[in-house]
């Protein structure tokens, strides 16, 4: 390496540490290692990828594989990060989504052209296809007993206060209205089999029921996600007036803390273990038979720490029935749930997911009474949880006590 490019390394690494420049520009992670020359800013190698694929936006380089030229190094110095965001993001709303590494790739795509190539957050009526309060449109839905995705029709009112399908398109009553205040989104594109697969779930008769939903096109995709945020968010400043957007915000959508397959056994602990998906959403752990079901087999409320629930590696020296070898026991007030895990390495994840459920004190809100009601399947032991979210609207958290 000559000594002009030693100087331009060193000179790039002080760049790094000025503020903003740390992390990438468009995700967040930490030590990004790319550079756009067009942009000028420092990215990650996962998002240079987006800014490769668009060349007529973005040329990359990166920092240590790339010979630097003094010019290019003066570039970067003369923008950076923070430049950046003020230029790019002006006027990004509160309620449009931030993605992060973590988050699925449309996500993170469509953030991208958002920004840098549609300048949606410098031109306020470029953001009317998820603020207007109104959407409709075609998507694949998911058909709840054929499993079959099938083109069906959604109306996002904000004014009526839901989203609502049809099963026809000149259909004049909706298949079913989703209540704005209980919707909640989030992509899992692994599990519905598209890159652009959206779950959204919604309170029906006090349960949680899930639709899968998906678009070809990411962007009318990522459109109805924030559409959906932003009626939630109007929804909440209606119900919360006193509220700021930095309390109402994390309520908007929610990721679900974990998912993923376990065994469990009933109530009296002597039936064999059956292997169910469990997904944990909040503090409530619903179990499916399959993955894509609309409807969860049961539901356990998982409460604090304070409130003597508790979760151990294990299970009891008794336990039979289990091909998993990996178990887990829950601690309630009222019995202990079992788990077994197929390695340890999900035991551990899973124990960890809890661990943090437990750990997190109760809001007032969550304490309720409990009582027992039936259903065709099963008799239930419920927890009545009013949310702070669902201003007025009450939801049942249960505990299955026969399997």
């Amino acid at each position: 390496m000559s000594g002009e490019q030693e100087k331009n390394q060193r000179l790039l690494q002080d760049l790094l540490k000025r503020a903003g420049n740390g992390t990438c520009a468009d995700c967040g992670f930490a030590d990004p290692d790319w550079a756009s020359l067009t942009l000028g800013v420092f990215v990650c190698q996962s998002c240079s990828a987006f800014h490769k694929a668009s060349p007529n936006i973005s040329r990359v380089k990166s920092l240590l594989l790339e010979p630097w030229q003094a010019s290019e190094v003066e570039f970067m110095a003369s923008t950076g990060n923070d430049a950046a965001k003020a230029k790019y993001e002006q006027k990004v709303p509160p309620f449009y989504y931030r993605p992060t590494h973590t988050d699925s790739q449309v996500l993170r795509e469509q953030w991208f052209h958002a920004r840098y190539e549609r300048n949606e957050f410098m031109y306020i009526e470029k953001q009317e296809p998820y603020s207007a309060g109104y959407r409709e449109g075609f998507l694949w839905k998911r058909g709840r007993d054929n499993g079959q995705f099938l083109s069906r029709k959604f109306i996002l009112s904000e004014r009526e206060g839901i989203l609502k399908y049809f099963n026809k398109h000149d259909a004049r009553e909706p298949k079913a209205s989703m209540r704005i205040e209980t919707l909640n989104a989030t992509f899992r594109p692994a599990k519905i089999g598209s890159p652009h697969g959206l779950q959204i779930t919604y309170l029906k008769d006090n349960s949680t029921r899930n639709i899968f939903v998906y678009h070809e096109d990411g962007k009318e995709m990522v459109d109805w996600f924030n559409a959906i945020r932003a009626a939630r968010f109007h929804y909440l400043q209606v119900a919360f007036p006193g509220a700021g957007d930095a309390d109402l915000v994390p309520k908007l959508t929610r990721n679900f803390i974990k998912e993923g397959f376990m065994e469990k056994t009933g109530p009296k602990q002597t039936e064999g273990f059956k292997k169910r998906w469990f997904t944990m959403d909040d503090r409530r752990l619903m179990y499916f038979k399959d993955p894509l079901d609309a409807y969860a087999r049961g539901e356990v409320f998982i409460g604090s720490k304070e409130n003597s629930y508790a979760v151990q590696a294990g299970l009891p020296p008794s336990t039979q029935g289990h091909r998993w070898q990996h178990g887990i026991t829950i601690i309630t007030p009222d019995r202990k749930f079992l788990f077994a895990c197929e390695t340890e390495a999900e035991q551990k994840d899973w124990i960890a997911a809890f661990q943090r459920v437990i750990n997190r004190p109760m809001l007032p809100q969550e304490y309720a009474g409990t009582h027992t009601h039936a259903c065709s399947q099963h008799t239930w032991t419920c927890v009545l949880k009013h949310t702070p979210e669902f201003i007025l609207t009450y939801t049942m958290h249960c505990k299955i006590v026969q399997n």
